[in-house]
């Protein structure tokens, strides 16, 4: 059953993008460098915001003006209680947010000078998400355009997610962390969304030198359409319909930190997917999305409006 305690009112017929996934509290410490094994740095002071790659892309998206839901879960705690009030305040719909089976999911992230950082994810109540919260569920997949989903939810979930978006909604996967996917998830894929890090990890020994050549292989394995993000280059697109890969170029920014960036970056991309741009038209927003998201601190604090990503 959906969670209606807290939910924000919306039409349920007019939903731009669903996003099916994690719920998180980053905990964040900045850092000089990172330590090495055995060793000891010493950070910032504890910095807590909302998180978790399916949050992050609900309310990246809300922000950019799209109807939003997320369907995730979440502990009966404080940190629940942050992560369900930063969806409301942001306008996404959060009756399909969950309560309980475990403590909140908790993302510890270091952020070094350059902006870069490292994060190690406890699933906590994310990995209580189950295919049977999906197919309760079948009214929020009715309504929507677009679904996103990600890997911060058990394998069996993102799969029942793939099987439940029903014809004439597109199915928007970011493999993160990355695993091995099942060829019915990769079929549905339109677009699968992937970082170099991501990309190698899908494609193993085997994978080219070239984002051109992982955008081959990638397709080969079976998604409608593969987009590449290349962080300050941009992102490239392959879409089986289309033929040949595009490099979509990204505005030149001072990076702060790139926590949320690529989340940023999945959410603009689905919901202008959803309003009916073409792949590489779509890319090419989302990359300045992603690019305003970097010039901030923290993850959803970071997001921009459509017009903040515009004036870039």
């Amino acid at each position: 059953m959906l969670g209606n305690e807290g939910s924000t009112p919306a039409d349920p017929s007019r939903y731009d993008l669903l996003v099916v996934g994690s719920a998180n509290a980053d905990l964040v410490v900045g850092v000089e460098r990172r330590p090495g094994p055995g060793e000891t740095v010493l950070g910032s002071d504890l910095v807590v915001h909302p998180g978790g790659k399916g949050a992050n892309q609900a309310v990246a998206a809300a922000r950019l003006g799209a109807r939003t839901a997320l369907l995730a879960r979440v502990g009966d705690d404080a940190h629940g209680r942050l992560l369900r009030a930063s969806q409301q305040e942001a306008g996404v719909d959060t009756r399909g947010v969950l309560a309980g089976g475990a403590p909140t999911g908790v993302a510890l992230i270091t952020v070094d000078p350059s902006g870069d950082n490292s994060i190690v994810v406890s699933p906590g109540a994310n990995a209580h998400l189950t295919p049977q919260d999906i197919r309760a569920a079948a009214a929020l997949f009715a309504s929507a355009r677009v679904v996103s989903v990600q890997l911060e939810i058990p394998l069996e979930t993102v799969a029942e997610t793939a099987r439940a978006v029903l014809p004439g909604t597109r199915l928007v996967l970011n493999p993160s962390p990355p695993a091995p996917l099942p060829e019915e998830v990769l079929a549905a894929c339109d677009p699968l969304v992937v970082n170099e890090h991501e990309a190698r990890s899908i494609l193993g020994e085997g994978a080219g030198s070239t984002p051109e050549a992982w955008a081959r292989q990638l397709v080969a394995l079976g998604p409608r359409s593969v987009v590449i993000t290349l962080g300050a280059q941009g992102a490239l697109v392959c879409d089986t319909r289309g033929g040949e890969a595009v490099t979509v170029a990204s505005p030149r920014v001072d990076a702060v930190d790139t926590t949320g960036a690529g989340d940023a970056f999945t959410a603009a991309l689905a919901w202008r997917l959803g309003l009916g741009d073409d792949l590489a038209t779509a890319a090419g927003f989302a990359v300045r999305v992603g690019a305003a998201a970097v010039t901030r601190q923290g993850a959803q604090a970071s997001f921009p409006t459509r017009e903040e990503a515009a004036a870039l």
